[in-house]
This record gives C-alpha cells, structure tokens and sequence, in this order.
C-alpha cells in the first residue's frame, strides 16, 4: 500500500476506543491479486479524499467462501464463514463495504443464516453516496466525451439487482455512457462467476470472456469499465486476445472515480 494511503485496521481503532464508520472488505482478489491491488488503492484513495472514518480487518480478514460454496463445499464455506462472522461480531460491525461483488452477495445474503448480521455495500452504491451527499467531489474532466461503456458483474446486477449506483457514478465523471445490446438482466456473465475462473473451459469454440467482450467492443469503447476484479481480469483478457489493449482500456469504476 503507497505510503500516502492511510489504511487503519480494526484492531488499531478497537485499541484507540474508536469504531470507523464503515468497515472495508477487501477481498481475497484485491488482498492478492496484483491488478486487484490497484482497484483497492484507487477505493483506499477516495476514501481518504473523501476523509471517511473506515478500517480494514487486515490479517484478520478470511475468504468469504464463496468460491467454496459455489464449487459446491459447502462444509468449508461454512468453516470460513463463521470465522469471519466471529471476527466481524467481535468488533460489532455493523456497515461493511466492498468492491468485490461475490463478497458483497455472500456476505449480504448468505451470512445472515449463520448469524452475521450487517448492512453491506457495494463501492460504486457508497461512491455514489459519497458523491450525492457533497463528501466527494469530482473535479477535473479527465473523462470529458470519452465513450464508456459498463459491463454488469452477475452478483451485482442479476444476483441483487444493482444496476443504477455504477451508472450513476460513471455520468459524474462527464464520460459519453454507451450501453452494449446485452445489459442489466440480459447482461452475459464475464466467464469468472460459479467459480469458474479456477477450473478449465467448458467444451465449446469461443471463451465466455471473449464473447461477452465483442459485446463491448460493438459500442466502440475507450474504456470498459468494470465493478469486480474478476470481471476486470476477464475482460482485459479478452480485450488482449482481440489485440485491443493500445486502444481500449479496462478500469474499475473507483479507478475512474480516483483519477477523475
């Protein structure tokens, strides 16, 4: 993490006697992944700007296990839930935010059954409440007449119906927003979803990622923005497969949002 980021953890604030405002998921991709870092610095920047009281869990942040559940163990996404439901209700979470919209739905949806109660959020849904309540402010047109187009990351949109907050975000920035033919609740999963980004290609003559990025590309983007670091991956990968990496960019919404 760049030294100009200022990045607490809950223990730290538990250690002070405070309790942050929100409490910042990262997730196992933006733990881990190194393009994913770069989407959890750009989020880490608007919170600063933004001066929201927030922390991290840090070491003491697990995998959801969703990938678990979704690959069908659902006795290990169990094991790793309530380690986590422990930890959070220890430090009496109550607002939890995230850019990882598989840690959002398991989280929101799935933890609730075994006693993690919390109201949870999605980045672009706080970004955009940032914005609306004149905490953030977007100065710059850095996206002025720039052609974006948003591809919708299957458990935020169809999972739990956000379709609006990234949207509504993306026009702060000035940006032309075009929409591809497949969107919102006909939009086509990147290929990553289920878990299965960690398993083989299903027998087929063309990779789910690939298809869903000509979905893309027929709006002729500058920039494919993007709300889940898989999806990122999937669709830059697809991107460099259609040898489109010089001219078109794949960023997350906070990306665009921290260098607007």
């Amino acid at each position: 993490m760049s030294e100009q980021l200022k990045v607490p953890t809950m223990a730290e604030m538990m250690a002070e006697g405070k309790q942050p405002e929100i409490l910042f998921w990262v997730g196992s991709a933006g733990s881990y992944d190194d393009r994913a870092k770069k989407i959890t610095r750009a989020f880490v920047k608007i919170l600063n700007k933004a001066n929201v009281n927030f922390a991290v869990l840090g070491t003491e942040e697990s995998n959801t296990g969703d990938v678990a559940k979704r690959a069908g163990n659902e006795f290990l996404f169990q094991m790793q839930a309530v380690m986590n439901i422990e930890v959070l209700n220890g430090y009496e979470v109550k607002r939890i935010v995230t850019c990882d919209p598989h840690s959002y739905n398991c989280i929101k949806n799935e933890y609730p059954g075994l006693g993690g109660n919390y109201e949870v959020i999605h980045h672009t849904q706080f970004i955009k409440e940032l914005i609306s309540s004149g905490r953030l402010t977007l100065e710059g047109n850095t996206y002025k007449g720039k052609r974006i187009t948003f591809h919708d990351p299957c458990y935020l949109g169809r999972g739990n119906g956000v379709y609006d907050a990234p949207r509504d975000v993306l026009k702060k920035t000035n940006a032309t927003l075009v929409e591809m033919k497949r969107h919102k609740s006909t939009a086509l999963c990147c290929g990553a979803g289920g878990a299965q980004m960690f398993k083989d290609a299903e027998p087929g003559d063309k990779e789910v990622n690939v298809l869903r990025t000509e979905d893309a590309l027929e709006t002729q983007p500058q920039i494919i923005a993007t709300g889940c670091p898989y999806c990122n991956t999937m669709m830059t990968d697809g991107v460099k497969f259609k040898e489109k990496e010089s001219e078109i960019k794949v960023l997350d919404i906070a990306e665009l949002i921290a260098d607007a």
